[in-house]
């Protein structure tokens, strides 16, 4: 049977990852009964989040029927088997917080606690060492496994990404429009009903998604929705960020260096190296970040530096009326975890979930609002981990850090597992357990007791336990290729003019 429903037009106001991922999305989906208009003005540049991912990703890709290997190839991308953490406990200590999981578990209990016995023991290795993705990672390895036994991301050009996103969004039906908003207009009920366009053009819609990144023209500064400050825990507050030539083996993982006022990133994609430092600008003025940033960086620089200014924090609400912000009008954690595109993504997703031709439902947005609010306290959590985990007393910034008062959701889970050894996932949070497991040992924190079932094993039974894992995973990673000859062979992209 024919639907009766009316079509219904989305006005998505801001291109860039946010913008054009929303519209490959809801355009490969809903196209039959749905207008897409995606305004952008060439004039106003994107901040172009996300070079570095997380894992659920891939499921973006699959979910939409999105090649792998064409996306990778279009938009100069590499493999990501996790982050690896520099200077963050102390000057001169390293750790790889990586995907998949350590070890295997009891349904009693994580692997932690059979590897704390061992340590106990000292007969175990480094946790790490029970990792297929770490210890891939740290050989420069990688291949596609059966049944995705190994887990992964990419290192991607996220504007390269839009770029193909849009092809794919205009394929199905998206209508691009090329101009600057100047006049955001409201119906008597206080609705969004069109956007008027610098050049004149108006342009109305039942619906209205706000991918303005921080200016967040509709949400914000149209819709009055206010803003809640996390940066008395987050304090980072600005950014720059440039490219280079790369140098040395193609490593399939993020490298996060902390300095002496925050942290800066090297990302490596087929054919350049994506560079930044952040910083609070309460401790370090821009000209010593940007020094810094020059000073350190690796291999010949290609752009100059670009500066961010940014405020920790998440919209009171992310759906309002008949406006959705989705990206950096959402809110913002610094890319620390490289959350930012999934978080476009969970939104988008959520977002299909809950459309509707019909009136709106409040029951709907407050069901979204929900979700989305319950989503961002884990990662925001889990980000303040890292600074709040350290023994680093050698400036003003991390003294501040390392004595600030933290969440008490994250106080709990910290003396859980330092008590215990346990970690509990809740709900359908991002971060599993072997996540928070990998952070808090790296920085710092070694369980004081462990589960009994461990002490069930025999010591022979606990050494042949943990020789078999490590067995296991050494044999799987040398049989993989290099990481650069896989991407040779599966996604090379085209050398750049």
């Amino acid at each position: 049977m024919t639907s009766t429903k009316k079509r219904k037009r989305v006005i998505i106001v801001g291109g860039g990852t946010a913008g054009w991922m929303t519209a490959t999305a809801m355009s490969r989906i809903l196209h039959r009964v749905i207008d897409i208009v995606l305004i952008e003005s060439n004039t106003i540049g994107t901040v172009g989040v996300g070079e570095a991912t997380i894992p659920t990703l891939v499921r973006y890709f699959d979910e939409l029927g999105i090649k792998e290997d064409e996306v990778m190839r279009e938009s100069n991308a590499t493999f990501k088997l996790g982050i690896a953490f520099e200077n963050w406990r102390n000057i001169g200590h390293r750790y790889i917080h990586s995907f998949g999981i350590t070890g295997q578990d009891h349904w009693t209990a994580g692997f932690q606690h059979f590897w704390r016995r061992g340590t106990k023991m000292q007969i175990a290795k480094d946790y790490g060492q029970y990792c297929l993705e770490l210890t891939a990672a740290e050989k420069n390895r990688f291949a596609h496994l059966p049944n995705r036994r190994l887990n992964y991301a990419f290192h991607i050009n996220a504007t390269a990404l839009a770029c193909f996103l849009r092809k794919i969004a205009e394929s199905h039906g998206t209508v691009r429009k090329e101009g600057k908003v100047v006049e955001v207009v409201q119906n008597e009920n206080g609705d969004i009903s069109t956007v008027k366009l610098e050049c004149g053009t108006n342009i109305s819609g039942d619906f209205f998604v706000d991918c303005t990144g921080f200016r967040a023209l509709l949400i914000g500064q149209t819709l009055g929705v206010g803003y809640e400050d996390w940066s008395h825990w987050l304090p980072c507050d600005e950014a720059m960020a440039l490219q280079t030539e790369s140098i040395g083996s193609l490593k399939p993982y993020t490298r996060s260096v902390a300095h002496e006022n925050g942290w800066r990133w090297q990302i490596p994609l087929q054919h350049r190296t994506g560079n930044g430092i952040i910083y609070c600008s309460r401790f370090m003025d821009r000209e010593r970040a940007k020094e810094k940033l020059l000073t350190e960086v690796e291999g010949d620089i290609r752009t100059v530096p670009s500066f961010l200014k940014f405020q920790t924090g998440i919209r009171k609400k992310h759906w309002f009326r008949n406006c959705v912000a989705i990206g950096l009008s959402s809110g913002f954690l610094e890319p620390l975890e490289s959350t930012s595109i999934h978080l476009i993504q969970r939104s988008i997703f959520r977002l299909l979930q809950m459309f509707t031709l019909s009136e709106i439902s409040q029951t709907d947005i407050n069901e979204f609002n929900r979700q989305t609010s319950v989503e961002w306290i884990p990662i925001r959590d889990f980000i303040i981990l890292h600074y709040k985990l350290t023994n680093r007393d050698d400036s003003e910034f991390w003294n501040y850090v390392r004595t600030m008062e933290i969440p008490e959701s994250l106080e709990r889970r910290m003396e859980l597992f330092r008590e215990t050894g346990r970690v509990f996932r809740e709900g359908d949070e991002l971060f599993g357990e072997n996540s928070w497991i990998q952070v808090m040992l790296g920085q710092g924190i070694m369980p004081a007791d462990h589960h009994p079932i461990a002490d069930v094993m025999s010591e022979k039974e606990v050494r042949v336990f943990l020789e078999h894992i490590e067995n296991n995973v050494k044999r799987t990673v040398d049989r993989l290729p290099s990481h650069e000859s896989y991407i040779a062979n599966y996604c090379r992209a085209k050398e750049p003019a």
